[in-house]
């Protein structure tokens, strides 16, 4: 009679370790899918794509490029600021810079 009381309480935890089992799947499983949810709530469309960004970047460099030149030579340097997009301006700074000595 002792050993049928042993093998039924064996039992029940043996069913008690495979429920335990089968909720913790269930857990991994529910967390997988929050995890996929919460991936395709994360995704959105871009406004502006990648390329047109690069583009714009570049476009922006650029004027702030010339900006700088502009006021650099125009406004600090004392002199037009439309000079600076003269080839004789830069062949004058190329002379000072490369002078022979």
């Amino acid at each position: 009679m002792v050993t049928e009381e042993k093998k039924g309480q064996s039992r029940t935890r043996e069913e008690m370790r495979e429920q335990k089992k089968a909720a913790q799947k269930k857990d991994k499983q529910k967390k997988k899918e929050q995890k996929l949810e919460k991936k395709m709530k994360k995704f959105r469309k871009r406004l502006v794509p990648i390329w047109l960004r690069i583009i714009l970047v570049t476009v922006f460099s650029v004027l702030a490029l010339f900006a700088g030149l502009m006021i650099g030579y125009g406004i600090i340097g004392d002199g037009k600021p439309t000079d600076v997009f003269d080839w004789s301006t830069w062949q004058h700074i190329v002379d000072i810079v490369k002078k022979e000595r």
